[in-house]
């Protein structure tokens, strides 16, 4: 049977919905007929937009865990394609010093890998400042580039080349108000 969603996370959620579904009488047919046009839940590997090789999603990921489970299944799912990742930094905890070297390795499957965050944000939190070096060194990775402006990112990724490319927007807040199916429509033409 062929599904919308992909990914170990989502394939144990569908498990475990298939064991709750059983258990109050749905038959095997019923929830297969069901699943089949269920598109996953919302801003989870969401794709926002796609072309004839190439393919963009937004995610809700931003703790360690989640994002690297985010872009462990892209890659599963596009193996064959260059997969750009870029977060945004956002929540209280991820903003800190202390907590950012919970990050390490978490984009390592990316090809190329973005890490936002907003200066302001972190001032408006009443956080200690970080500086983008600390944010890369706490990723680790040569695959790691850090921005703090959101001009300056909007311009690195417009530059780039998205032929056979899966692209990954990984937030839980909105890269300083960037409309990210607009944006990706712009960038995968």
């Amino acid at each position: 049977m062929a599904l919308k969603i992909f990914g170990e996370h989502n394939l144990q959620n569908l498990h475990a919905a298939r064991l709750a579904c059983k258990q109050i009488g749905v038959t095997e047919v019923q929830f297969n007929n069901a699943i089949a046009d269920f598109p996953g839940a919302s801003n989870r590997l969401q794709k926002i937009h796609s072309t004839k090789d190439s393919v963009a999603f937004k995610d809700f990921a931003h703790s360690p865990s989640k994002l690297k489970a985010t872009v462990h299944a892209v890659r599963q799912q596009y193996p064959d394609k260059k997969l750009i990742a870029c977060m945004e930094l956002h929540t209280f905890s991820s903003l800190t010093d202390a907590f950012l070297p919970q990050y390490e390795g978490c984009m390592k499957e990316a090809d190329l890998a973005f890490v936002y965050f907003n200066p302001e944000v972190i001032q408006h939190k009443r956080l200690n400042p970080i500086a983008p070096e600390e944010v890369k060194k706490a990723f680790g990775g040569d695959n790691i580039i850090v921005y703090n402006d959101r001009a300056a990112l909007e311009s690195k990724l417009r530059s780039l080349n998205y032929d056979n490319c899966a692209l990954l927007l990984m937030t839980s807040g909105n890269f300083s108000g960037i409309n990210l199916i607009d944006f990706s429509k712009e960038l995968l033409k």
